[in-house]
């Protein structure tokens, strides 16, 4: 793979191409990856409003019909909605573990499987989720290469 970069005065926006033989689930996945690179998700912690990049969401959690956004050590409220926020950000990255919880399988540290066939995810500043046994089968096929929308 070769990577170019080239300057145009006359432009205004960032444009990426890509020139491929025949477009296959690998020439996809960089497709995806560019496309959410910068992905930008607003977020409040109390009168702080702020955009947060998608890679720095550990996971996020619906409680009492508020949508919590969680990083490496703050906590933020979103307006969006769960299936919304499921909807925008990258399905390689963030996957859906139960009713109310997505995480960014990108910040898990450790997976164990729990006896009731759900799977318990430590992730990388040691909290824990639990993926409900619904979902499972999900993660197993993103992590093999599938994507996460796949059952």
């Amino acid at each position: 793979m070769k990577v170019y970069a080239t300057t145009d005065n006359k432009d205004n926006e960032i444009k990426v191409e890509i020139h491929c033989r025949e477009v296959t689930d690998k020439i996809k996945r960089l497709q995806r990856y560019v496309q959410h690179f910068d992905e930008l998700v607003r977020g409040r912690n109390g009168e702080e409003t702020v955009n947060i990049n998608s890679h720095e969401i550990l996971y996020i959690e619906a409680v009492d019909g508020k949508v919590f956004l969680y990083t490496f050590n703050k906590v933020y409220e979103t307006d969006m909605k769960l299936y919304e926020l499921e909807d925008t950000l990258d399905p390689k990255d963030f996957i859906r573990c139960s009713k109310s919880v997505i995480v960014n399988v990108n910040k898990i540290k450790m997976l164990r499987p729990e006896i009731t066939r759900s799977v318990r995810a430590t992730m990388v500043n040691n909290e824990v989720v639990i993926i409900s046994r619904r979902y499972a089968g999900a993660l197993k096929n993103l992590i093999s290469g599938g994507t996460s929308n796949e059952q």
